[in-house]
């Protein structure tokens, strides 16, 4: 029995597949194989020796201690993609809203409440004070063209805008996604110089805190609208709200308000909704859930964060998967193991990403319990092994 513990409220979608399948025993009292996640802090958790797997159900992973999770053989996955439409949606509407500056004057209109003013005339004749700006024909910067950016770029396009993407590491799978018409800046420079608007979707990372510095607000296009629905460090605050109260940046809409940007003029704050639809819940509890059941009924990886993506179709008796440090003549060493057996290798595959490998071997005939037991012992005693598993 599979047993796989929660934190935080997983959308029904995604447990139902656990609940329905006989396998598996969901928030059991024992120690889990595998845990589901939302927001629940991680870092200060510790984990059981019989947890394998961790499985985000969204995109950023902040809430997980990623390198002492890989330090104890634990996978992580994250979700990224299933929260895309419900981000692009906002991302869409603020757009839209920000340049016709709709919350200012919904927010006026509200104070009239209560009062004893004509109100159909006192809004004919205040309205004048809110005329805002089409986005048809005005040019958008799209700084990232991940899952998102990549929706938002081509839905502005058929809204009619002229589009610019910046993002010098972009996917063959979003390559394929990407409309043709979407231009490529090859520098930031260009996206700065040239857009009404700015998007940005790439991760927070430690090359990309403060990406927005106060050298791009020098060469920004002044007036330029500034969206930011990835993560607040992304800007650098204190040279923000200079250059809104220079005018260059004409609004800066964030989904990640603070005490400092709420108190900063011609600030947009969303409460954080980017992915706080229902869909988008129950997209990433899904996502993450198969992720989490593949991995464990399979050893197949998609989507961890710390790993490489390793798909392999099964074709033997029995699979040896093994996470271990990235250095040279592992595999070697974990098949010198397996030499010591009456088997064959039916088929393997070994990929790595950045310090850390992963190798899965599916084997012609099933070991005995007793060499079971062994074949771990002695792959975990190879100096940068994490993690052995045999299924």
């Amino acid at each position: 029995m599979i047993s796989i513990n929660t934190y935080n409220a997983i959308s029904q979608s995604g447990l139902s597949l656990i609940e329905d399948d006989l396998n598996y025993h969901l928030n059991g009292n024992g120690d889990p194989d595998g845990i589901l996640v939302r927001s629940k802090n991680l870092h200060d958790y510790s984990f059981p020796a019989s947890v394998k797997a961790i499985a985000r159900a969204g995109a950023g992973v902040n809430n997980i201690p990623i390198d002492h999770c890989t330090e104890k053989g634990i996978v992580v996955f994250n979700t990224p993609g299933a929260n895309a439409n419900a981000v692009k949606e906002l991302v869409l509407a603020n757009l839209i809203a920000s340049s016709r500056n709709l919350y200012s004057a919904v927010g006026w209109t509200n104070t009239l409440k209560g009062t004893e003013e004509d109100v159909p005339s006192v809004v004919e004749a205040k309205k004048k004070e809110f005329v805002g700006s089409e986005i048809k024909g005005k040019k958008l910067g799209v700084v990232g063209l991940g899952a998102i950016g990549v929706l938002v770029a081509n839905d502005a396009l058929a809204l009619g805008m002229d589009v610019v993407a910046y993002d010098p590491f972009i996917s063959v799978d979003a390559a394929w996604r990407l409309s043709q018409d979407v231009k490529r800046a090859h520098h930031i420079e260009e996206v700065w110089a040239e857009c009404d608007f700015v998007t940005l979707h790439i991760p927070l990372t430690d090359k990309t805190a403060s990406f927005v510095s106060e050298e791009g607000f020098t060469k920004m296009k002044k007036g330029m609208t500034i969206l930011n629905f990835s993560r607040g460090e992304l800007v650098e605050e204190g040279a923000l709200e200079k250059a809104l109260e220079a005018g260059i940046v004409r609004k800066y809409v964030t989904d990640f308000p603070n005490e400092k940007v709420l108190n900063m003029k011609n600030v947009v704050p969303v409460p954080h909704l980017g992915a706080s639809t229902v869909e988008s819940e129950e997209n990433c509890a899904i996502m993450a859930t198969k992720q989490l059941k593949t991995y464990l009924e399979t050893g197949n990886i998609k989507h961890a964060v710390n790993l490489p993506d390793v798909e392999l179709p099964y074709s033997g008796k029995m699979r040896v998967t093994v996470m271990h440090q990235n250095i040279p003549n592992m595999v070697s060493q974990i098949a010198n193991v397996l030499s010591g057996y009456a088997v064959n290798i039916a088929d393997m595959i070994n990929r790595s990403k950045h310090t850390w490998a992963y190798t899965m071997i599916d084997l012609d005939q099933k070991l005995l319990e007793e060499e079971q037991q062994q074949v771990k012992s002695r792959m975990k005693e190879i100096h940068g092994v994490v993690s052995v598993r045999l299924i």
